[in-house]
């Protein structure tokens, strides 16, 4: 059976070497890249590398003795490289682990940041509502102002319009009862005149009828004679016909009737008392009842001229005749007419 060939001890180490050195070589540079990322970390434990060198000797002692040393130098080269790797896994955890912490550090701060922008972002969000509220409070309160600024400015524009208007009332009211003083006074005078007119009046009708009785008496005293010579010649002038006796009739009454109506506008003029409103051209007509011995028992208006003051006016003018002392001793056939009639009465006519 054919030995099999041993390899050599320069042989059974190259590939191990080569193996570690690009180990350490790797470490090395990953160390490198990391250094930035990771703390200081402790010095690395030196690393013993022994170097075998071949023996020329062939003998089968020594490449016994070659053999278990090259397996004791294998032994050690996987226990160191197991070493290395250990250590080396351990730096990379360490490593791991220092940026993990580092990550988490920077993941803290920026939460730590973030919660304090937006803590300082809700502060200021706030600020400016409460800025907002208080500005619209100030415009509230500036609103409030101006309306209670307006209302009190009304409620003294009111005052004064009620204050004016007081006044005014006031002033008229005065003016009023001034008015009706004097109106008084006035009436009150032109009555007095008007009575001691209707006196002075009645006075001259009492002498005109005295002197007129007398002269009546002396004149019919004159007529009887005569009258008694003409009377045949009269009863045949009366007894003509009766249509003359009418006519005769009533031209006597219609001088009577003429001459009373002349008489009662005059008498109403004297206590007229003329009336501001009115006006030329005004006509009323007034329903008037009398007495048999001229008393003006009523007066009413028949038809208005569309003023009260005037119609009332003409109404008090005509009952402050009160009694028209001609109109006694008339004929019941004359005064039939005057029991009631109606007269009509102007401005002009109360103005004679």
């Amino acid at each position: 059976m054919q030995q099999q060939r041993e390899p050599s001890a320069s042989e059974s180490y190259f590939w191990p070497s080569v193996l570690a050195i690009g180990l350490h070589v790797l470490v090395f540079g990953m160390l490198f890249v990391s250094f930035a990322m990771t703390p200081e970390l402790p010095p690395a434990k030196p690393i013993v590398q022994a170097t075998l060198y071949q023996l020329k000797s062939k003998s089968q002692a020594t490449t016994q003795t070659n053999q278990k040393l090259a397996g004791e130098a294998k032994k050690s080269a996987a226990r160191q490289t197991e070493v290395e790797q250990m250590e080396q896994k351990k730096v990379e955890q360490e490593a791991i682990k220092a940026a993990e912490q580092k990550k988490e550090e920077a993941a803290q701060k920026a939460e730590e940041a973030k919660k304090a922008d937006e803590a300082k972002k809700a502060d200021e969000a706030k600020k400016a509502e409460e800025a907002k509220k208080a500005e619209a409070k100030k415009a509230e309160e500036k609103q409030l102002a101006d309306i209670a600024k307006k209302k009190a400015e009304e409620e003294a524009k009111k005052a004064a319009e009620e204050e004016a208007k007081k006044a005014a009332a006031e002033e008229a009211k005065k003016k009023i009862v001034e008015d009706a003083k004097k109106k008084a006074a006035e009436d009150a005078k032109k009555k007095a005149e008007a009575d001691e007119a209707k006196k002075k009046v009645a006075e001259d009708a009492k002498k005109k009828a005295a002197a007129d009785a007398a002269k009546k008496k002396a004149q019919d005293a004159a007529r009887k004679s005569a009258e008694e010579k003409k009377a045949q010649a009269l009863a045949d002038l009366l007894s003509d016909t009766p249509q003359r006796q009418q006519a005769l009739a009533d031209e006597q009454g219609d001088e009577v009737a003429g001459s009373f109506d002349d008489l009662i506008r005059a008498r109403a003029a004297e206590g007229w008392a003329r009336p501001p409103s009115a006006r030329q051209g005004m006509t009323v007509v007034l329903q008037i009842g009398m007495l048999p011995d001229g008393t003006v028992a009523s007066v009413s208006v028949a038809k208005s001229s569309g003023d009260g003051p005037f119609d009332a006016s003409a109404v008090a003018a005509v009952k402050n005749i009160g009694r028209l002392t001609e109109m006694q001793g008339m004929k019941s056939s004359d005064f039939a007419p005057y029991r009631s009639f109606k007269m009509t009465f102007t401005p002009e006519d109360l103005a004679l």
